[in-house]
Formats: structure tokens, sequence, C-alpha cells
């Protein structure tokens, strides 16, 4: 079943790509799990299935769901959202090309050009997605890839994407924007102006912290045969039961996130003049540089809060060893609330660049537990330091 591009989100989400079994009438569509398909003579293909790696019905099912939330005509799944990442810069540039990355992106990003991608020829550089000047100065008649992620990981920047697209396409290049921390129920990049959108699925549109996956979608035919050519031939394709559970997941991805997006703001506020806190950083918040952007961008302002310790270092160590429901772990997005220091946690590979992020940060991942108790946690490990 295809929902009509008129129906909302919510029902777009549950019933794109989800057909039920025409055999047995089961309402969920089963998991294919199987690495070939029996062929009706040398080439005959049934419906158009072969190897697993080139197509499956599991995965097919996924990428018509995010195609539809995301905005776009096609879309990729990828074993994880590096892998997608991957696949998008080998579609799009070659030796000599240069790319524009914020200076706040997750750090596995970052490491994945500078430490893989400029062996092969490729030129990066960083600046302050938030600052349009700054972008601006920082392009080169050889910048070929402009990298938003917004909000940004972890200091939740906001970036103006209709500004950055116009100012990229501009200088003639692509603009790729990681929305992983909004999903595609807070904001759909590609119609404010990005060409493609990646996505670690294995955050929020997976949301229960038991799959690992990416996404790549685009509006654009024939940039989406590149990156379709990168999937088949690479292969670093999601399971058919991981390309399951995150169909499962994007279901409830409107419910869930809006409830991140409620508590978040409650922690948020709930930090704001604490004495052991120098600093709270949430877009919903008013004193947020990009309130009035997020407000105007986003649907919603999230469900990831940063904070920075007055105590530095040893006090952002110590908390973490006090909560009880925020949990330490990397990853995000799930029903659970997690606690993460990046500086050697999920940004410890750009220690030392422009990247580095603040040894006095922490970032939480504020799940859907009741508000009330996230917040006596916190305030009782704060209450330690």
């Amino acid at each position: 079943m295809t929902a009509s591009t008129t129906d909302g989100f919510s029902t777009r989400a549950i019933h794109d790509g989800q057909d039920f079994d025409p055999r047995t009438g089961a309402v969920i569509p089963p998991i294919f799990m199987t690495s070939t398909f029996v062929q009706d003579g040398v080439g005959g293909f049934r419906d158009g299935y072969e190897y697993s790696r080139g197509g499956n019905p599991s995965r097919d099912a996924l990428q018509l769901q995010l195609a539809s939330l995301e905005g776009g005509t096609h879309a990729f799944a990828f074993g994880s959202g590096l892998a997608a990442e991957d696949a998008v810069l080998r579609a799009a540039l070659q030796p000599g090309d240069h790319v524009l990355m914020g200076n706040d992106v997750y750090g596995g990003t970052h490491r994945l050009v500078s430490k893989i991608w400029e062996r092969w020829g490729i030129e990066l550089s960083t600046a302050d997605a938030s600052d349009l000047d700054a972008v601006r100065a920082a392009m080169r008649p050889s910048t070929r890839m402009l990298w938003v992620e917004t909000p940004s990981n972890p200091l939740m920047k906001v970036a103006d994407l209709p500004a950055l697209a116009e100012l990229g396409h501009d200088a003639g290049a692509l603009v790729v924007a990681d929305n992983t921390f909004a999903t595609p129920y807070l904001q759909q990049p590609l119609g404010l102006g990005a060409d493609v959108v990646v996505h670690s699925t294995t955050k929020y549109i997976g949301g229960h912290s038991d799959l690992v996956g990416g996404a790549a979608i685009t509006g654009d035919a024939e940039l989406a045969e590149r990156i379709g050519f990168q999937q088949f031939a690479v292969g670093a394709v999601n399971s058919p039961f991981d390309a399951w559970l995150t169909s499962r997941s994007l279901k409830t991805l409107a419910v869930r996130v809006e409830r991140h997006c409620t508590n978040a703001q409650a922690v948020a506020e709930s930090l704001v003049g604490h004495p052991a806190v120098s600093a709270v950083h949430y877009p919903g918040l008013p004193d947020h540089p990009q309130h009035a952007l997020a407000a105007r961008q986003m649907r919603g302002f999230g469900g990831m809060v940063s904070l920075q310790l007055a105590g530095g270092a040893q006090a952002a160590l110590e908390l973490v060893r006090h909560t009880r429901l925020f949990q330490l772990a990397e990853s995000l997005g799930g029903v659970e609330s997690l606690v993460c220091y990046p500086s050697e946690m999920t940004h410890a590979s750009v220690r030392g660049t422009e990247l580095e992020v603040p040894a006095d940060l922490l970032r939480l991942s504020v799940g859907l537990e009741e508000a009330d108790d996230l917040i006596a946690d916190l305030q009782q490990a704060l209450g330690r330091l």
C-alpha cells in the first residue's frame, strides 16, 4: 500500500511500503531472510529480485518509507550511518574536489573524510555552519560538497538550511544534510533546498537501541542512480531483519519524537541556573543563539541536550558516575535516556582538531521515561559535585 501524498506524516509512516501479505493476509509484511532468489530461467527474475545485496523486499519496503517521509523520490538503506555517508561521498566526488563541513559534526563523519578520503585526493576544511559569512568565506573554487549537520552534534547549533542550500548551489556544490538529530518528523531538508539527506537510522529512526543502520535520500534521479550503484557495487547494505526492525520503528517515530521533545525541553529548563552548570545547549531555550531559526525551520526542538559543568572535566566525569536513569553509553535516540562524555567517547577521534569538543561537556539523549524522574536523577547527581 502507498499512502496518498496528501496524507499526514504518521499515515505515510504506517502505510507506505507496508502492504499486507497477499498469501496469508498478515497485517505486518514478512521478513525476507534470504540471500538469493530462484529464477524462472536464466535472467527470469521474480519482481526483479536476484540476490539480496542488489535488492530485497524488506529493504525495499524501508526505502519506500524513508523516501516518503523525507519528501524524496529515492532512498537507500545501509548497514550503518557511516556506510550511507561513504556511498554519498563515492557517488558525488572525485580526486581534487573539496568538501566543506560544519565544524561541529559527528566525529566519525569528519574522521571518514579526513582519515580515509583525504588519502584519495579529497580536500576537507570546516567552518561554523551557523555563520553564513564564515561558510561563504570558506568556499573554494573546487568546493563540490557542503556538508551540514543541524542540529549539530554535540553543541546543538542550528544551521539555516535554505540559506546554506542557496549558497552551496551558487558555488556549484552539492548540499548534504545530516538529519539524524532532527529526524524527518521535525525537519525535511530536501524541502528546504538540500540535495541529499543522510541518517544514522541507528538513532531516532530505529529508536530502540537494537539495530545499526543508515540511509541516504534524494530527489535527484541522476544522483540516485550513482548512489544506488555504490550500494550495489560496494555492498554495505543492512540485513533484511534490520530493515524490518527499522520499518517497524518508523511507524511510531512521530509519537516517540514528540515525547522526546517534551522531555528534553523539561530537562533543559531544569538545568538552567543550576550553580554546577555553566551552560545548557538546547534549541528550545529562548536564549539559544538560533532559537528563532529552529522554531521556524523545525516542528520541534528534538531530544538532545548538552550541558557544560562549572567544575570542568573532572565534574563532568564525576557526574556520569552518579546518574541512575541516564546510563553512560554512546549512541542516542532510544527510548532509554543516555549520557555521553563526547571528549573521550563519540568525538575522541577529533581531539586536537578544530572540531575538538570541550572537556567539560556532557551530551544527554533524553528518553521516554517520566520527565520528573529524569530531572530528579540529574539533580541528585549534580548535588554530589
